[in-house]
C-alpha cells in the first residue's frame, strides 16, 4: 500500500474540502428557490398580519393606528365570533367524519375489482375536477324548495325542507355538498393504499380464521394508517378554510349558522374594512389549524403503523 507523502495528504484533503463546498454550494442553490418563496409567500405575510393585528386599519378612513392588544381584547367579547367558531367546528366535524368514512368506504368497495370499478372511480373523481363555484350552484338550485332533491322527495310522499333556510338544514347541506366536492380525492388516496397492502398477509390471517372485519380493522387499517393520518391532516385543514361554497350557497345565513371563521374574517375585513380585526381573526385560524395539526402529529405514535 503506498504511503502519501504529507504535501500529497494535503493537496487530497485541499480537493475534499473544495468537492465538500462544491456540494453545499450546490444543495443550497436547489433549495434556494423553496426557501426563498417559503420566507417571500409564507413567513413574510403572516408577520405582517401579526403586525396588521395590533392596528385598527381602517382603508376607507385611511386610519392605521396603533392599539396593541385591543384588537384581541375584542374577540373575546365577540358573541358573533363565537358563534362562528361553533358553527366551524360543527362544519369541520361534520366534514372530517362523513368525508373519511364515504371516502374509506367507496375505496374498499372499488379495491374489490368488481364490474364497471373505471367508471365509478371515474363517476367519484370527476367532482374535485370540476369548478367549486359551478358545482355549488348546481347544488344550490337542488337545494331550493322546489328544487331537485325535493321533487325526488316527493315522489315517495315525502315533504321536503327547505334546506338552506333552517339553520340545522344549512349546515347538513353544506357539509354534504362539501364532502361530495371533495371526497373522490381522499377516496382515491385510499384506494392507492389499500392496493399495497400485502397479500400474503391477508391470507394468512384468513387461514387463521378471522373474520373479514377483524382482518379489515387489525390488518387493513393498520397498515394504511400513515395514508389515514395524511388524508386528515388535509380535510382538518381544508375544512377549516372553506370559504366560496359558503359565500355561493348560504352567504353565512340563515343567521350566522353557517358563518364559518373564514367567512366571518372576510366580512369584518371586505364588508366592515376593519383590516385590523380581521388580521386578528386570522392569526386566530393560523394558531387553531397549526394545533390541531400538531395534535394529530403527536398523537401519531398511538395508532400510526411504523411509528409505533
Amino acid at each position: 500500500m503506498a504511503v502519501l507523502t504529507e504535501p500529497a495528504q494535503v493537496d487530497r484533503r485541499r480537493r475534499r474540502s473544495t468537492w465538500r463546498r462544491r456540494d453545499e454550494a450546490t444543495g443550497y442553490l436547489f433549495v434556494a428557490p423553496a426557501v426563498i418563496g417559503a420566507l417571500a409567500f409564507v413567513v413574510a405575510p403572516l408577520v405582517m398580519v401579526i403586525w396588521y393585528s395590533l392596528h385598527e386599519w381602517n382603508v376607507l378612513a385611511a386610519t392605521f393606528t396603533f392599539e396593541g392588544a385591543a384588537n384581541y381584547e375584542r374577540m373575546l367579547a365577540d358573541t358573533a365570533l363565537h358563534d362562528s367558531l361553533i358553527a366551524s367546528a360543527w362544519f369541520s366535524l361534520g366534514v372530517v367524519v362523513l368525508n373519511i368514512s364515504l371516502a374509506m368506504v367507496l375505496a374498499v368497495l372499488l379495491n374489490q375489482k368488481l364490474p364497471a370499478t373505471t367508471f365509478f372511480r371515474v363517476l367519484f373523481f370527476s367532482p374535485v375536477v370540476v369548478s367549486l363555484v359551478a358545482w355549488t350552484i348546481v347544488w344550490g338550485f337542488l337545494l331550493q324548495v322546489d328544487g331537485g332533491i325535493n321533487s325526488a322527495l316527493a315522489l315517495v310522499g315525502i315533504d321536503g325542507p327547505n334546506w338552506l333556510r333552517g339553520n340545522v338544514t344549512a349546515m347538513i347541506a353544506v357539509v354534504v355538498v362539501q364532502v361530495f366536492k371533495n371526497v373522490g380525492l381522499n377516496m382515491i388516496l385510499f384506494l392507492s393504499a389499500l392496493q399495497s397492502v400485502p397479500e400474503e398477509i391477508q391470507e394468512a390471517a384468513r387461514i387463521d380464521g378471522a373474520s373479514a372485519w377483524r382482518r379489515f380493522w387489525s390488518i387493513t387499517v393498520a397498515m394504511i394508517s400513515p395514508t389515514i393520518l395524511l388524508v386528515s391532516i388535509l380535510t382538518v385543514v381544508g375544512s377549516l378554510e372553506t370559504f366560496a361554497l359558503i359565500d355561493v350557497l348560504t352567504q353565512g345565513g340563515p343567521g350566522n349558522s353557517t358563518t364559518v371563521l373564514v367567512y366571518f374574517l372576510y366580512r369584518q375585513a371586505f364588508q366592515f374594512n376593519e383590516f385590523g380585526y380581521a388580521s386578528a381573526i386570522a392569526v386566530l385560524l393560523f394558531v387553531i389549524v397549526l394545533a390541531l395539526t400538531l395534535l394529530q402529529w403527536q398523537t401519531r405514535k398511538r395508532w400510526v403503523f411504523h411509528e409505533t
